[in-house]
């Protein structure tokens, strides 16, 4: 809501921006209301600086709904100061004075009911395919930019001084494409507009299927199924093949247009763009056809203007000279003013009307007021004026305009006040120095249009609570579905964060395992390390103590080899001396060589019993190096089987909770969307019922009056009856004088007297039967017209019936579709939740049987290659030992405290 410190003015900058911060009542003068709807009132004006004729739609945000009234007119400020074409509506700005919004825009003539409503009659088909081209082209425009009018007929398609199409009031249009509210006028509206709550979103073809509309409209006088309540009319539309074209007059092309706009299927429906391609708005015409309509329009205005003008000046005249008029006198104007409207709107039309149309739906006469004035003032005055507005709305008050039908009429009025003349070039130089320009709407219209407004405002507020209610219930929709759609987004984060808490755990546990492992390995290998070194301390010891052995026994044996070659040395005394010492330094020599050898070779056995043994020992911790590493990645392989196992468990958990979650969410929805259907159909019917009532209640009311009238109606016949008794008496009295003067002149003087009794009694006679069959006339009469207007009143409430217990039955049959319908969409989405929820548990299936073959795959892998990575580091070590020269070492054996 705006608030400032000159009141109206908004304090958020941007919104600031849309409008002026001058004072509009500084602005502009000269205003004359020439509109009014429940949104406000439509005003022409004169721009006081440029002296620009302007008109002024005024929209007041107080009362009732503010926040929303105020919505709407932000939005369709924003949408006029988008528009940028030719064929619309040229916006001019907008001011902000005492909670009250002035929509400034182009002034225009008129719009194309106002002819129908002029003329009575409906358009010539060229003059039909010049409007509509000139429609198609502003909408290609605003569907080319995503924008939708939602509410094209022919009250919204203005025409200018040189014949240019327009459309306006975009009050109801769409900034967005597509869009799902229940905005438009009943009789123009789309089948997918009337549904758009029940079966989804529509998008800029729904002003194809008005435009349809609209071209029967100016081919007839009216919109199809215009004679029918507004809301059985929605009924219809709804459930009820496509319209056509009635008269068989009309030519082909201009039939396969009105069919091609009006395909029930919105995707059959052709584009704007595809239509502007359509022989019916290509076929060559004259580029002046609509200026031709025009200036015909305006003169039969000028012609009624100016008949009312005479009529009311003479009402005046005697009035002030003679007094009222007698009844005579009014009946002679009458037929007069009668003959002189039907001269005066002589055109140029090809098919008859057959139907009757009422007015617009709000508008003024702008001075008529003054006008009367001047009247009053002045009785010399030759020139008659000609009293002229209009405003762009639709000749069809009764249904089209009796309702606000989104909660505000926003609508283009154009009004003017100029004096009538002959001469065109003084006309223009009028309207030059007055800052007026010409109407195709007369003050008469005008004044009807207003006054049917006043009447229709029950009707206009059911409809306007009825829109408001859908809308409410498409607001409680969104408002649930956005609910829901953040409730299953906090789900799925909730089970994303528990997927990753999980993912994390795991990875944090494989990373304890690899350290462990680690840990293991590394004493593992310490340990070998010590073994290795404690076997080989053992070897080298036993090694010693045999070489200690061996050295023992060597001395042992020398030492007796010596004691031995000494004793036979002893014993052989033929042998020198010294030759005996150089024998045993040979034999000591000898046996110190053989032992030294035997000593080598017992190291050298030593040598490769210990490389052996230590080759093998490194044999043997290999392989249990190996065992370590395969139960080490066993274990790892283990651990994640079962991490996926948890994890995979996790997700069919998450996905049964998804189910269900989505399970309750669809029943929700569904259930809001039920009782809404219940309530929108309880609220239809009792508008029927509350429609039906009044209707009864308007026919009993026209019953009553034609009741009370009844008595002027057979005082008339009566007073007829009486002449015709006179008249009759008046020559029964002349056949009796006449009679009695023959029978003077034939009888005898003495049977005068006798004869004149006898004529007397006669005469007397006569007049008695004459007065029996004058009251047995007069009560014929009075039972006769009695009888006639019980019969006529009764085939009217028997008519009323019949039409209101069908449109009752059309409700019926509309509530009960829109129920199976619904019921459908929701089987519909139930089988379609449950085939997502199948699919999507089969892809969890799938994905479960992928993981763990690749799990699975991967353990054989894994494993397999660490076997052939041992296989291969075994083998290159017995080759490597085999090159050595120490055999097969795997068979070799090692005690039990030599090895660990």
């Amino acid at each position: 809501m705006p608030s400032s410190t000159r009141k109206g003015v908004p304090k958020d900058p941007e919104l600031a921006d849309l409008f002026f911060k001058d004072d509009p009542e500084d602005v502009f003068c000269d205003l004359h209301e020439i509109g009014h709807g429940s949104f406000g009132a439509v005003y022409f004006a004169r721009n006081s600086y440029s002296n620009e004729v302007v008109a002024i739609k005024k929209m007041s945000y107080n009362g009732k709904q503010t926040t929303e009234k105020w919505q709407d007119i932000i939005k369709e400020v924003k949408f006029l100061g988008q528009l940028r074409h030719p064929n619309t509506i040229e916006y001019k700005g907008c001011y902000l004075k005492d909670n009250t919004a002035w929509l400034v825009m182009e002034y225009c003539l008129g719009s194309a009911s106002d002819l129908l409503e002029v003329h009575k009659k409906p358009l010539q088909e060229m003059e039909i395919a010049a409007i509509t081209h000139g429609a198609l082209l502003g909408l290609a425009y605003l569907h080319s930019h995503n924008m939708i009018h939602r509410d094209v007929k022919a009250g919204n398609i203005l025409l200018t001084e040189l014949g240019q199409v327009k459309l306006a009031d975009f009050g109801s249009a769409s900034i967005a494409s597509p869009a799902n509210s229940f905005v438009g006028t009943p009789y123009w509206m789309a089948p997918e507009v009337i549904l758009a709550m029940d079966e989804g979103q529509y998008e800029g073809k729904v002003d194809i299927w008005s435009l349809g509309i609209t071209c029967i409209e100016l081919a007839e006088r009216k919109p199809p199924l215009f004679n029918m309540n507004a809301m059985s009319a929605l009924y219809h539309i709804a459930q009820n093949d496509s319209p056509t074209l009635q008269s068989n007059e009309w030519s082909d092309p201009f039939r396969s247009f009105v069919d091609y706009c009006l395909l029930k299927i919105p995707q059959d429906r052709p584009s704007s763009g595809e239509l502007l391609r359509h022989d019916f708005v290509r076929r060559e015409r004259s580029p002046r056809i609509l200026i031709d309509l025009i200036q015909r329009t305006k003169d039969a205005v000028r012609e009624l203007d100016n008949l009312q003008y005479r009529k009311m000046k003479k009402i005046l005249y005697q009035e002030k000279h003679n007094g009222p008029m007698g009844e005579s006198q009014e009946e002679e104007e009458d037929s007069e003013a009668a003959s002189c409207k039907m001269n005066s709107l002589g055109s140029n039309h090809s098919i008859p009307s057959t139907s009757v149309s009422t007015g617009s739906q709000s508008s003024s006469v702008n001075s008529m007021q003054e006008v009367l004035d001047d009247s009053c003032s002045d009785m010399t005055m030759m020139h008659p004026q000609d009293y002229s507005s209009t405003l762009d709305s639709s000749p069809h008050t009764k249904k089209d305009h009796q309702y606000n039908w989104d909660d505000g009429i926003h609508r283009d009025h154009r009004p003017e006040l100029r004096p009538a003349s002959s001469d065109k070039s003084s006309q223009a130089q009028n309207y030059k120095n007055q800052g007026r320009f010409a109407t195709i709407k007369s003050a008469s219209l005008v004044t009807k249009q207003i006054h049917e407004h006043e009447q229709e405002s029950e009707l206009r507020e059911q409809m306007s609570g009825y829109k408001r209610m859908r809308r409410q219930h498409q607001k409680q929709l969104i408002a649930l579905e956005n609910k829901l759609k953040a409730e299953m987004d906090e789900h799925r984060l909730k089970l994303q964060k528990e997927v990753e808490t999980q993912a994390n755990n795991a990875y944090i546990e494989l990373e304890k395992l690899a350290k462990r492992h680690a840990v293991q390995t590394e004493k593992e290998m310490k340990t070998a390390l010590a073994d290795e070194k404690k076997f080989q301390q053992q070897i080298v010891a036993q090694q010693k103590k045999e070489l200690t052995t061996f050295l023992d026994n060597q001395k042992k044996q020398y030492k007796l080899c010596k004691e031995k070659i000494k004793e036979e040395m002893n014993e052989d005394h033929s042998t020198p001396k010294k030759e005996k010492q150089e024998r045993l330094s040979k034999h000591k020599e000898n046996m110190q060589h053989s032992q030294a050898e035997e000593e080598a070779h017992l190291l050298a056995q030593q040598r490769v019993f210990y490389d052996r043994n230590c080759r093998a020992f490194k044999r043997k911790v290999m392989s249990k190096r190996h065992d370590l590493e395969q139960e080490q990645i066993r274990e790892e392989l283990n651990k994640k089987k079962t991490q996926k196992e948890m994890e995979h468990a996790m997700l069919i958990r998450h996905d049964e909770s998804t189910q269900e979650l989505e399970q309750r969410q669809l029943k929700t929805l569904q259930k809001l969307r039920m009782d809404l259907i219940r309530l929108q159909h309880q609220t239809e019917l009792e508008n029927q019922i509350e429609y039906n009532n009044r209707r009864e209640r308007e026919l009993h009311r026209k019953h009553v009056l034609e009741l009370r009238q009844q008595p002027k109606n057979l005082k008339a016949l009566e007073l007829q009856i009486k002449k015709q008794f006179q008249d009759t008496c008046k020559v029964q009295t002349k056949q009796y004088k006449a009679l009695r003067h023959h029978q003077m002149e034939v009888t005898p003087k003495a049977e005068h007297k006798t004869v004149l009794k006898a004529l007397k009694d006669e005469q007397t006679r006569k007049l008695a039967i004459l007065a029996e069959q004058y009251e047995q006339s007069i009560n014929e009469m009075m039972a006769s017209q009695a009888l006639r207007l019980d019969e006529a009143q009764e085939a009217e409430c028997q008519a009323l019936r019949q039409q209101l217990q069908q449109e009752m039955e059309l409700l019926n049959a509309y509530q009960s579709k829109i129920k199976m319908q619904t019921e459908a969409q929701h089987e519909r989405e139930q089988q379609k939740l449950e085939q997502k929820v199948s699919l999507r548990r089969a892809h969890l299936e799938q994905k479960i049987e992928e993981e763990l073959v690749s799990l699975q795959k991967e353990r054989t892998d894994r494993i397999k290659h660490l076997l052939d990575r041992q296989e291969r580091e075994i083998d290159s070590f017995d080759i490597e030992s085999i090159r050595l020269g120490f055999g097969n070492l795997g068979t070799l054996d090692f005690p039990k405290d030599d090895y660990r």
